[in-house]
């Protein structure tokens, strides 16, 4: 009986949202401010799935020489000489429970590893404009690679680390890398990482060395045998040990006839195939907002995704698609807006894009460390991308539902199933600077499922702001949302508002708690002028989600 009602009240509700008013204010027009819109969603099955831990970030290589544009915005952010006894970063990150973190980047094909077979003296990458990327060759200690890995055990990390491919290779007049890669130092490295029980998630082979390559590149036939040595010296080394860590490559960008031949030549070698993306142009471009708040200039992303994932498909592996890294603007970003609100914008259409493209896991550029970082390179304070990072880890879960939006082109809307219940999480972004949208929710070709309980559980203790805590009342039905705001409406602020109150760090360094408000289920999702919203449904169950 109380599906009954609730059945009745949702159709009441929708039909005067979109029929009752349809001949004065139809689905999409604009009065006052405001517009009428409506999300579809088919809850039938899902599209795509992602992994628990899809959130990935990034930490790289560079050293604080390391400028662009006039601007050096790297600090003490490198893998060689980040604080890693900064309370607030090892806050920040157990918050994920666990992080994947990726360690690699440009330079990570410049360093070689100290270990019992190679002790020769460890020195530090330097500028060197006459070199390959513009250093010198550098060196990860045993002494540093054991304190990362203390860091990453305190802080639960799942560690992807990238190796050194350029070993053994010359460089031809061509500006190709000819010749095999040489993993002896690599080997060395592993087994002393085998020897300390460290545990790694994946070793990937290699950065931006595919197709036309970064600075230089590498067949895809010589780049397929490569990999498939890596995998026979990680299954040499880990012959003995339980688990075994994912065979990554090529972590580079995304080339149609490259990777297709890559793929073919690694059907039974390779887990993970990576590549990267900065869509946006350079740091410098004047134009990064223009574009980050244009829907058709973020469609464009989806041909890369459609097509890899095409790639796959058709192809004998069982390789999954990671994007491996993503900076959006390369060149270190730019400052006040790859570190700012609007930057959620397209990280979060990123994530959700390539989410229902079947992408397992996405890697941010980066945790720390240039203008793109998730967290400030000198104070440590999480920028608005940490918080939009941690709430989707938090509330969408692995199956993904096929969502649109009628009603306005500027609203991008994505769904999943939630993690947190049985229900349904959705997210909505609002690119338009001046209309407020109100949005309604349909179901295609499937009839959602309510689920009666009268106390409800979470690992958090929700803080109620519009309305008092449900308590089970029979025959309604509330809702969990999260309104993301930029303090004082400023696209360029570092300071991102919950609810409407401001997110930091307190003066032991703990992440501040993530608290939604509840809204009766028969109102409208009422979603403001550039402004970012998850809404967490944990009563309507979907067949996709049950």
């Amino acid at each position: 009986m109380g599906f009954r009602v609730w059945l009745v009240g949702f159709c009441f509700w929708v039909c005067f949202l979109f029929c009752g008013s349809v001949n004065s204010k139809g689905l999409g027009l604009e009065e006052d401010g405001f517009v009428r819109g409506r999300v579809l969603i088919d809850g039938k099955s899902a599209i795509g799935g992602i992994d628990e831990d899809f959130v990935c970030a990034t930490l790289d290589w560079w050293p604080p020489e390391k400028c662009d544009y006039g601007t050096c915005s790297w600090g003490r952010a490198s893998l060689l000489n980040l604080d890693l006894g900064n309370n607030v970063l090892l806050n920040a990150v157990k918050e994920f429970k666990p992080l994947k973190l990726r360690l690699g980047g440009t330079l990570q094909d410049k360093i070689i590893y100290e270990t019992e077979d190679h002790q020769q003296s460890c020195v530090y990458l330097s500028r060197n404009t006459t070199e390959l990327f513009g250093y010198s060759q550098g060196c990860l200690s045993a002494k540093r690679w054991d304190e990362l890995n203390e860091f990453f055990k305190k802080g639960g990390v799942k560690v992807i680390f990238g190796l050194n491919a350029l070993n053994g290779r010359q460089i031809a007049l061509d500006g190709s890398a000819v010749g095999a890669w040489d993993h002896t130092n690599a080997e060395s490295f592993v087994r002393y990482t085998v020897r300390k029980n460290y545990t790694i998630h994946g070793w990937e082979l290699g950065n931006e060395l595919s197709g036309n390559g970064v600075g230089t590149r590498v067949t895809a036939e010589q780049y397929a045998s490569d990999t498939i040595a890596l995998q026979n010296m990680v299954q040499s080394i880990y012959k003995d040990i339980e688990y075994k860590p994912l065979i990554i490559s090529p972590g580079g960008f995304f080339d149609e006839n490259w990777f297709k031949e890559f793929i073919d030549k690694t059907t039974q070698s390779l887990d993970v195939v990576t590549h990267h993306i900065y869509n946006l142009g350079p740091g410098v471009d004047e134009h990064l907002v223009e574009r980050i708040l244009d829907p058709s200039y973020l469609d464009g992303m989806a041909d890369t995704f459609y097509k890899l994932h095409e790639i796959l498909r058709n192809s004998p592996t069982s390789a999954k698609a990671w994007v491996g890294e993503a900076g959006g603007a390369y060149n270190s970003g730019h400052n006040l807006v790859t570190n700012a609100f609007v930057f959620s914008f397209w990280y979060l259409d990123q994530l959700g894009m390539s989410a229902a493209y079947d992408t397992k896991t996405y890697c941010r550029q980066t945790l720390i460390g240039g203008n793109y970082g998730l967290l400030n390179t000198t104070t440590f304070e999480p920028n608005p991308d940490y918080y939009s990072a941690l709430l989707w880890h938090r509330l969408m879960g692995r199956n993904v539902l096929s969502t649109s939006f009628n009603g306005t082109k500027k609203i991008r809307a994505y769904a999943h199933c939630s993690k947190q219940s049985r229900g349904f999480t959705l997210l909505l972004l609002n690119l338009d600077s001046n209309t407020t949208v109100h949005a309604a929710i349909s179901y295609n070709r499937t009839r959602p499922r309510r689920l009666h309980h009268k106390h409800r559980s979470y690992n958090h203790k929700p803080k109620v702001i519009r309305i008092p805590r449900p308590h089970g009342i029979e025959g309604e039905a509330f809702r969990e949302e999260y309104h993301l705001t930029a303090k004082d409406g400023n696209l360029h602020s570092q300071t991102m508002l919950l609810n409407g109150k401001i997110l930091s760090v307190n003066s032991s360094g703990n992440i501040p708690s993530l608290e939604p408000q509840y809204v009766n289920s028969s109102e409208p999702i009422m979603v403001a002028p550039f402004s970012i919203v998850f809404i967490h449904m944990p009563n309507i169950v979907l067949p996709a989600c049950r």
